[in-house]
């Protein structure tokens, strides 16, 4: 397998103004009108945003790249591009490269669509002839066949990315760089945009680096995946177990900082809680059509007591979805007898929104005050969005805000 990218050592550091020195009319006097004309000084600081990155991708190759934001992912892109320099390291890149990293990248907003390809196509490198041959074919996948000829300014940002997709999957680089942009189109367009990489991937031979926080893509589209995390590349390998590594990622600090066991009693003991699909199977990520059940188990060491069982998860923002407890359950009332329970609560599918979701779990009496078990934090999943079937949200852009997204029942009646 030819190499497409070779990367070793990148280093990409940045200087960052930490406040200025600003002097008032009384410093001015008190210092002298000479002190008036030298100005406060910037407090300079230095950020790597990329640290000794090495890896190499592979001829038709299809690398995920994930992490946190500010993990370095579009810097990395930026630095392959050559859209800005490394401060250290090499870069070797054997083929032509098309990235897609900002909606309108590469376009000019007084041109037209039409004179837009042509001009992204010159910068490519191509000939007129090579684009005259793409044209129709750009053109029809964009879908803005009426607005072709009308200046870029007047499209919308959807418009201008499916132009932008177009011309970029469509004048055959050898290499391809797609940022979390596509997060901008309707859902239709972004099945559209996966399909036609996986193609040009597949049967074109064509490499991809795709950066994107929707797991569902990455493990669609990729057959490799890299982590990043502070700048630095902290995982390599199979989609699989870099997505696992980075959902772990996102849990150790929730764990070691906010964890808090409450389990020192003589009447119950928590054994564990899980995320887990609806054939027990326990899962981290799930799809937003997908039931998700948590489950619960937990040994009762002294009979007699009437314990309620309860849940509470909130996202990675810290807001808090929801509260559940075990109130329509017969030992809602009645006393634990000694022994192991298992307790399953579950979510029905279409109602969490795309993202992480921590769980804290607890065992109580809530008549008697008596808080037996709370542990804050206890396990993570990830809700990622489908490319087939139908949800809440549609054909609305991926990235649409909001806590809970129910598929609600809805009746639509003409009045007569």
């Amino acid at each position: 397998m030819n190499t497409m990218i070779d990367i070793q050592d990148i280093g990409k550091k940045y200087q960052i103004n930490s406040g200025t020195s600003y002097l008032s009319l009384r410093d001015v006097l008190s210092r002298g009108a000479g002190r008036f004309l030298k100005p406060g000084r910037k407090k300079k600081e230095t950020f790597w945003a990329l640290k000794d990155v090495s890896f190499k991708v592979g001829e038709g190759e299809r690398i995920g790249i994930i992490g946190r934001n500010g993990a370095g992912k579009s810097t990395l892109l930026k630095v392959i591009s050559q859209i800005t320099p490394p401060t250290t390291g090499q870069i070797q890149i054997n083929g032509r490269v098309a990235s897609l990293l900002e909606v309108g990248t590469g376009f000019h907003p007084e041109l037209t669509g039409r004179e837009n390809i042509y001009f992204n196509g010159a910068i490519l490198g191509l000939r007129k002839k090579e684009i005259d041959r793409k044209l129709d074919e750009i053109v029809a996948f964009s879908g803005v066949e009426q607005f072709i000829d009308t200046p870029l300014k007047h499209f919308s940002s959807g418009m201008q990315l499916r132009l932008a997709f177009s011309v970029a999957a469509h004048l055959e680089p050898e290499i391809l760089l797609i940022d979390e942009v596509l997060a901008v189109g309707d859902m239709e367009f972004q099945k559209k945009c996966i399909g036609k990489m996986e193609e040009v991937s597949r049967s074109e031979g064509r490499t991809i680096l795709f950066v994107s926080h929707n797991m569902s893509y990455i493990s669609s589209l990729c057959n490799k995946a890299i982590l990043l995390e502070k700048g630095s590349l902290v995982k390599e390998g199979g989609v699989s177990e870099v997505i696992n590594e980075y959902l772990t990622s996102i849990r150790k600090p929730f764990e070691s900082e906010n964890h808090s066991s409450n389990q020192h009693n003589d009447t119950v003991k928590l054994l564990g809680v899980r995320a887990i699909d609806q054939n027990g199977a326990a899962k981290d990520s799930f799809s937003v059509n997908e039931t998700i059940r948590i489950e619960m188990r937990y040994e009762v060491l002294r009979g007699g007591s009437v314990l309620w069982l309860g849940y509470n998860l909130h996202n990675e923002n810290g807001v808090n979805i929801f509260d559940t407890h075990s109130v329509n359950t017969e030992l809602y009332r009645k006393p634990h007898e000694k022994g192991v329970y298992t307790a399953v609560a579950t979510i029905p599918p279409h109602l969490l929104n795309t993202g992480n979701f921590f769980v804290s779990a607890a065992i109580f009496n809530h008549l008697e005050r008596i808080i037996y078990v709370h542990e804050k934090d206890i396990t993570l999943f990830h809700v990622h969005d489908v490319l087939d079937g139908i949800t809440a949200r549609g054909m609305s852009p991926a990235d649409f805000p909001g806590i809970v997204r129910p598929l609600l029942e809805w009746n639509i009646n003409k009045n007569e």
